[in-house]
Formats: C-alpha cells, sequence, structure tokens
C-alpha cells in the first residue's frame, strides 16, 4: 500500500476527501426526499441495482477477471448484510427519523467493529481510550433517544433508532465478512458484484411487503427522481470510488475521519436545507457521539498500525 500513495497529487486526495465527506453526508438528506413517494426497499434496490450494474460492466471493461460461483455468493451475502440490513435500514428508518439523526445513530458503526473484534476469536481486547469511547457512545445515544426527561423532548422514534442501531450492526457484520471472504481482487468489481447482490435482495424485500403495488411510477416527485438520481450517481459511484481509490493513498486513520465527519454534514445540511429541527439535546448528544466515533476510530488506527 505504501508505494502507492505517492503516484497520488495533493489536489486529488483533497477532492477524494471532499466526495466522501460531502457527498456521503449528503445521501442522507437524498435518502429522505426520495422516500417521499417512492416506497423504501423499492427505491433502494433501484438505486444499488443500477449503479452495481454500471460499476461491474466498467470493472470488466477495463480487465477485471470475470468472478466465480464462489466469488459471486460471498459478494450476494456481503451485499445482504451492508446493503439489504445496513441500508435498508436506513432508507426504511427515514420514513420516520430526520436525515440528521439517521446519520447520527448510523455512525455508531466503529462500536460494533470494536464489539465484534472483542467476542470473535482471537478476542482482541479494547484498549483503555476505546472503551472509553464505548462508554461516551452509549452516553450519547441515551441523550438522543432516552425518555423526555434527559436533556429534554426526545427528538428520535424509539422503533427508528432501534431499526438504525442493529442495521449499523449488519453492516459491520458485512465489513468483516467482505474482508475475510474470498472475492474478486479488483475493488471496483467487488463493490458492484455486492451492489447488485444487495439491490436485488433490497427488490425482493420491496416485493414481498407489497411496496411494488404501492409504487406509482406517475406520483413520483421531482424532489424525490432526483434524489434517486442523485444517490446513483454520486452517492453510489463518485462516493464509493473514491473511497475504494483512497484506501491504497492513505492511512486507515485518515480515511476513518469520514465517520465523524458525515454525521456533522448531514445534521447540518438537513437543518439548512431540509429544516429539520436541531435542538439542543441534538447539539449535546451529536457532540458526545461524534467525540466517542473518533476517539475510538483514531485509537483502533493507531492500535493497528
Amino acid at each position: 500500500m505504501n508505494d502507492r500513495r505517492g503516484h497520488a497529487s495533493r489536489a486529488q486526495i483533497i477532492a477524494a476527501f471532499a466526495s466522501i465527506y460531502l457527498v456521503w453526508g449528503s445521501t442522507y438528506l437524498a435518502i429522505s426526499y426520495a422516500v417521499e413517494t417512492i416506497p423504501p426497499f423499492i427505491m433502494g434496490g433501484t438505486r444499488f441495482v443500477i449503479s452495481g450494474a454500471m460499476l461491474y460492466l466498467w470493472a470488466r471493461s477495463r480487465g477485471a477477471p470475470r468472478p466465480t460461483r464462489l466469488h459471486w455468493r460471498n459478494a450476494i451475502i456481503a451485499g445482504g448484510f451492508l446493503l439489504l440490513g445496513g441500508n435498508g435500514a436506513v432508507v426504511w428508518a427515514e420514513q420516520f427519523v430526520p436525515s440528521g439523526l439517521t446519520a447520527l445513530l448510523v455512525s455508531i458503526l466503529p462500536f460494533w467493529l470494536v464489539i465484534i473484534e472483542w467476542v470473535r476469536p482471537p478476542r482482541r481486547r479494547p484498549s483503555g481510550a476505546v472503551l472509553i469511547g464505548l462508554i461516551l457512545g452509549f452516553a450519547g445515544i441515551v441523550v438522543l433517544v432516552g425518555p423526555s426527561g434527559v436533556g429534554g423532548h426526545g427528538d428520535v422514534r424509539p422503533i427508528g433508532a432501534l431499526v438504525l442501531i442493529l442495521g449499523s450492526l449488519s453492516w459491520a457484520i458485512g465489513s468483516f465478512w467482505s474482508r475475510d471472504a474470498q472475492l474478486p481482487e479488483s475493488g471496483l468489481l467487488t463493490t458492484g458484484m455486492e451492489m447488485l447482490g444487495g439491490g436485488v435482495l433490497l427488490l425482493i424485500v420491496g416485493a414481498a411487503t407489497g411496496e411494488i403495488a404501492h409504487t406509482d411510477i406517475h406520483r413520483i416527485s421531482s424532489a424525490s427522481a432526483v434524489g434517486l438520481l442523485y444517490l446513483i450517481t454520486f452517492g453510489s459511484l463518485l462516493g464509493f470510488t473514491s473511497f475504494i481509490w483512497l484506501l491504497d493513498k492513505v492511512s486507515p486513520a485518515r480515511l476513518g475521519t469520514y465517520a465523524y465527519v458525515n454525521p456533522i454534514v448531514a445534521v447540518l445540511l438537513g437543518w439548512a436545507i431540509a429544516g429539520e429541527r436541531l435542538s439542543i439535546r441534538t447539539g449535546i448528544a451529536a457532540a458526545i457521539v461524534i467525540c466517542a466515533v473518533a476517539l475510538i476510530t483514531t485509537a483502533r488506527s493507531t492500535n493497528a498500525s
């Protein structure tokens, strides 16, 4: 990895970071508009099938070998955890939870990564700094989701918060599976396959829950259509390709900063554009959770190096 980092200019790295900071942070707002008139699982499935097919064809046209059946099986499993479980929770919950608070709850992903590493062999015990981050993050979630006596009136419906927390767990499981499973060497090809697999699973769930019957193309608003188009082009294609490119150019500590920048971007965009309420309780909870994520991410990256 180190010998490849020098091939990128400072301007290229800044542009790639701007992409994952701003674009990924803005996808939560785009999702909130998209699900206004498009059923969530149908919307998510459409997004990932289209963007996955484009990435797959692009990677193959650039010389990536044809994937094997084992590659496809592993990619579909990864797509199930990452996109059906992880992103599916986001698109469903954003029917009830403001986009900024959704991003804040999803940002607890590093907590699950630490816990999974702790309980599975070889049982990597977290450092003191990471444990402090876990406790701090739990406190922040209590402030955000807890009863009205904790810092004012509650801002998040408990069912929405629970689904998002479980969705973050699903994404963490998918991350470990995707890292350990046998998949193509091409990161773009793997991403495209996982998007295709997860997208098809989202469409199946959408069909099974009756969303197809409630999907009327003529009733889709322009805001929802633009939101879906933004998610396909910027959120999936630009964001994911920038992330994959940065994997080979910067350290894990620098790359991991997106985990606590995205919620800030999402909260500010939701407040400025969609008029989402930004209460004192939300601000306190956001500060606590983001500090906890930053502490955990930095400590894990330092220990790994």
